[in-house]
Parts: C-alpha cells; sequence; structure tokens
C-alpha cells in the first residue's frame, strides 16, 4: 500500500458526564497530538441543537487551535454555508488567515448540519436556505475574498486573505460544482459511503483547472477506531454507535461511556443501522485496519486520507490515531 497524507476530521465530542468546556480542551489536546504525528490538517465539524458536539462555532473553535498549535493546518469540515451570510464567513475566515497566514483551512457544506426549525432560528429568515440558494452564496462568499463583489462591498479582513477553499459533499451535486470552479473536494465516506465511487468519479471527469488548482484534488473522510484488539475497537466505537442511533431518531444525546452504551439494549432496527454505518470504514486491530484502509484507498485513490475518531477518551483516542496511521502507513 503507497503512503498516504493522513488528515483528521473532529467533532469536539461531549462526554456524557462532561462540559462543552472539557469536551474543547481534549480537542485542543488531539489538535497537538496530531501535530506531533506529522498530520497535515485537523478540521472541525459545525452541527447545531446537538448536545454531543461542541464545535457549533467553527471560526471560534480555529482561532483556539490555530493558537495553540504551531505548524498544523487547521479548518472547517465545514462551515455549513445556508447558516451564514457569505460576508461573515469572508470576515471571519479572512481574520483567521490574516493572523495564521498559510494554515487556514475552509470547508464550506451546503446542507445546513442539523434540523430545519434550528436553522431557521440561526438565519432568522427562510433566504439562503434553500438548495438553489448555494451556488449564489458560494459565488458571493468567493467574491469577498477576491474583491469581485458586483456591489463593491469589501470583506476586511478577508479580501486578499483568501484561506485555502475546500468543497465538501456527500453527494454527486457537490463534486459537480467542486469541478466546475476548480475547488479541491472532500467527500464524506463516513456519511454515505454508497456514494463515495460515483461522486468522486464526477468530480474527476468534470474538474476544470482553475487559478488556485491545476488537477483535481481530493480527500475521503473515513470514520476510523483503532486499538489492540478487533474486540477493543468495537467496545470503544459503541458510544460512537450509540450516538448516531439515536441521532437517527431524533434524541440526540452527549456521547456515552463504552459501558452505557454496552448496556444500551437498541432495536433490531437500531443495531442494523449501526452494523451498516461501518461498511467501508476502518474498525479493528492495526491489522484489521491495514487492510480495510488498503481496500478503501485501492477503490477511492485519494490525494488525502481523513480520519473522524469517535471515542469518548482522549487517551484512547489519541492511541487510536496513532496505530490508525501507523497500520496505514507503516
Amino acid at each position: 500500500m503507497n503512503a498516504v497524507t493522513v488528515s483528521v476530521l473532529d467533532l469536539a465530542p461531549v462526554q456524557a458526564d462532561a462540559t462543552a468546556g472539557e469536551a474543547l480542551r481534549a480537542t485542543t489536546q488531539f489538535a497537538q497530538y496530531a501535530e506531533e504525528l506529522g498530520i497535515r490538517r485537523f478540521w472541525v465539524a459545525e452541527h447545531h441543537n446537538m448536545p454531543g458536539i461542541a464545535s457549533a462555532a467553527p471560526a471560534v473553535v480555529l482561532a483556539h487551535l490555530a493558537a495553540s498549535t504551531s505548524r498544523i493546518r487547521v479548518g472547517s469540515g465545514g462551515v455549513m454555508l445556508p447558516n451564514h451570510p457569505p460576508l461573515v464567513v469572508a470576515e471571519q475566515f479572512g481574520t483567521l488567515e490574516s493572523l495564521h497566514p498559510g494554515r487556514i483551512d475552509l470547508g464550506i457544506g451546503r446542507a445546513p448540519g442539523t434540523d430545519q426549525t434550528t436553522a431557521r432560528a440561526l438565519r432568522r429568515h427562510a433566504e439562503g436556505l434553500g438548495a438553489d440558494s448555494f451556488p449564489r452564496e458560494l459565488s458571493a462568499l468567493i467574491g469577498y475574498f477576491r474583491g469581485t463583489d458586483p456591489d463593491g462591498v469589501v470583506a476586511s479582513p478577508g479580501r486578499d486573505a483568501e484561506p485555502e477553499l475546500w468543497l465538501l459533499g456527500s453527494s454527486g451535486y457537490s463534486a459537480q460544482v467542486a469541478a466546475i470552479l476548480g475547488l479541491p473536494f472532500a467527500f464524506a465516506h463516513h456519511i454515505a459511503p454508497e456514494n463515495t465511487a460515483a461522486a468522486l468519479a464526477l468530480y474527476r471527469d468534470n474538474f476544470q483547472p482553475s487559478p488556485t488548482l491545476a488537477e483535481p484534488y481530493t480527500i475521503v473522510a473515513a470514520s476510523a477506531v483503532c486499538a489492540d484488539t478487533d474486540a477493543e475497537a468495537d467496545r470503544l466505537a459503541a458510544p460512537r454507535d450509540l450516538a448516531f442511533a439515536q441521532l437517527r431518531s431524533g434524541r440526540p444525546q452527549a456521547l456515552a461511556t463504552p459501558e452505557q452504551a454496552a448496556g444500551f439494549p437498541g432495536s433490531e432496527a437500531e443495531r442494523r443501522f449501526a452494523d451498516q454505518r461501518k461498511t467501508g470504514q476502518l474498525q479493528g486491530s492495526p491489522e484489521t485496519v491495514r487492510a480495510q484502509a488498503a481496500e478503501l484507498l485501492a477503490a477511492t485513490t485519494p490525494d488525502e486520507l481523513m480520519v473522524n475518531t469517535l471515542v469518548y477518551d482522549i487517551d484512547a483516542r489519541r492511541r487510536s490515531l496513532a496505530l490508525t496511521c501507523a497500520a496505514i502507513n507503516g
């Protein structure tokens, strides 16, 4: 298996017996450890109205992470553009890029990352929330960075302080938009593994070179939990499986302990859902993860593999990342 660049996607998980502040401090420790391992980039994701996720304000979290590290790229995986006026995003990330030049990534998503009621609370009106609004708002965001807003509005900071811009997606739509604009593309394989191959093919087949990117460039984001044995990895992954089942049923909770997750009865449908979510992901001993990674990389040939390790304990999370990196590129 050829070496591949490994990056990290983190959700700042809030433990059942902890606070958001403790979750964010753990994420800071995780970013610092990722930098020690030589990880290329560390992204946090925007979610709202979810008690188990503390990264609702990516720009704020990234300011802290960038100041707490020195080399690793930090970014959003992603900022959900329907939730924000493009000018505000441009100014926030222009500020970050001005403070930490060459280290900021702005990953943009077109879903709200929450339920529609919360999405309306974020925007306070329906404008910008429709799927057909995304291309217009993305164009406006890029225009603010490049000083081409048709109304002459200047993002300051923002203009001439453009972070590395990424488009995120879990379907063919975002893949085609990224290709047309000549942007790098990150695919959420951990969310929609059944769409990965088709979306990447659409992106590569339709890619148009841009001033910032001459050739297609892709990230595939996968769930990854690695431990000394398959059984231990399954134990560590149980809180993640429970969290997804709770989210799917409309009752998201803070991240349970492995013991709490093991004691949760769950319905047959929830157990089947958890098993389906493991398809094509990385979970098990180093030997198991190495074989799974080889299969995933052969099928998708990404430029980077981004791993999301949703594990309750920060020490186990760090060890999982180290073992995953060694299994993939060892």
